[in-house]
């Protein structure tokens, strides 16, 4: 339901050991699918990269990508991987690879709420890997003026 989707937790209630466990339970153990049947693996050290974040960047500089401190605002949104890879809402675009620096197919990025996003890798058909989720403050304007995902009627237009 979609009145279900979307709701902040309460991060500061909870140690990072219980965040890990639920992790584990939530969504390694779990068969995730999106709302387009690609099926998302989750994996333990994918939470080191999803619910953490630079202190540099938090102070505005932008050299360091390690990731040295759990984030509350990233964990308030727990439960929101699943949410995003599920509904048939969200604003899809083609990933970019750093690397290459160029866009690819092998990476889907899903938007909601304006800046929320969830990045899979796509590695077979219809089977990805969880890459990341994040609040996109900085960077959404990047992924909103890259291209569409071109493989669903809703990005069709």
């Amino acid at each position: 339901m979609a009145e279900d989707r979307y709701k902040l937790i309460v991060a500061k209630d909870y140690t990072e050991q219980y965040f890990r466990d639920m992790w584990n339970a939530a969504y390694c153990k779990q068969e995730i699918y999106t709302f387009d049947g690609i099926r998302v693996y989750f994996y333990d050290d994918n939470f080191d990269h999803a619910f953490y974040e630079s202190t540099d960047r938090r102070q505005g500089i932008h050299k360091s990508k390690k990731k040295d401190v759990l984030s509350p605002r990233r964990l308030a949104r727990f439960y929101w991987i699943k949410d995003v890879l599920r509904d048939p809402d969200a604003d899809l675009y083609v990933g970019y690879e750093s690397k290459t620096k160029s866009y690819t197919r092998s990476k889907r990025v899903a938007v909601v709420k304006n800046n929320y996003v969830v990045v899979i890798q796509i590695y077979a058909d219809k089977k990805a890997k969880f890459i990341t989720a994040y609040v996109a403050d900085e960077s959404i304007d990047k992924i909103k003026n890259g291209p569409k995902w071109p493989d669903t009627k809703k990005n069709a237009d």
